[in-house]
């Protein structure tokens, strides 16, 4: 199969197992990831994913470019499936383990989660450039967004990668890690996610996607009507009540 779902308890790791073509994914992958997310999205018990794949070289490098041809005209090909849409579809949180290449439609796979982690191995690029076109699924906002416009457009015009500590120091990744440790550290931290209320951590998910694209009087009472929301919840109930007793909270999403 090449993609695939394990879960663990409230945590899922959807892992891309394709390695001997660095991840590359064909339109039948992505059905296959757009079901998997899905499965994701709609299971109670998930409360966390986390987005990696096989192999220690690659992460994803974006479509397949030998199937692109395959479209019988552009109109097709602009209004195929996306894979980086589907990610920032969730209304989960979901953490990018990046081992290796990050290019193009993998960057942009990479972006579209809430939490990178990369290997020290790891590498970003926006190659397409070089082959002729630009990114379609939100590459130049999100990455305007995560480093600054001046390095967006270095690697946008460019198409050359940059390292994980570079990375890591214009702020698209949160930590770089042994290659071996990285997916143990994603799902610790998923670990750490899913013990929270999940209604707070799915809000706090949709207020920040919002804060991006609402000006600041708007965003404000976004975030204030989310809350209520939220404080309306019994887990908001057994939060104040765990607190009074100086007991752990038991969270179960309502």
């Amino acid at each position: 199969m090449d993609v695939l779902l394990d879960v663990d308890g409230p945590v899922a790791v959807v892992t891309l197992n394709r390695p001997a073509k660095l991840n590359a994914i064909t339109p039948d992958m992505a059905a296959a990831l757009r079901a998997c997310l899905t499965r994701v999205d709609t299971d109670p018990g998930i409360r966390v994913a986390v987005l990696t794949g096989a192999g220690e070289r690659s992460f994803c490098v974006g479509s397949d470019i030998r199937e692109l041809d395959e479209y019988a005209t552009p109109w097709e090909f602009r209004n195929r499936g996306d894979y980086g849409d589907a990610v920032r579809a969730l209304r989960k949180p979901v953490i990018a383990a990046v081992n290796g290449y990050a290019y193009g439609g993998g960057l942009e796979l990479a972006m579209a989660c809430d939490i990178r982690l990369a290997a020290e191995s790891a590498t970003f690029a926006a190659p397409e450039i070089k082959l002729g076109w630009i990114g379609g699924s939100g590459q130049s906002a999100l990455l305007a967004h995560a480093v600054g416009p001046t390095n967006a457009a270095t690697m946008l015009l460019t198409g050359d990668p940059i390292d994980a500590a570079r990375a890591q120091a214009w702020g698209l990744v949160t930590d770089v890690h042994p290659l071996e440790e990285l997916v143990k550290a994603a799902t610790t931290l998923a670990a750490t996610i899913a013990k929270r209320p999940p209604i707070a951590a799915q809000s706090a998910k949709a207020n920040l996607k919002a804060a991006y694209s609402m000006p600041l009087d708007q965003a404000i009472q976004y975030e204030r009507d989310l809350q209520t929301v939220c404080f309306a919840t019994a887990d908001a109930a057994e939060g104040r009540a765990a607190f009074a007793a100086r007991r752990e909270p038991v969270f179960e999403g309502r």
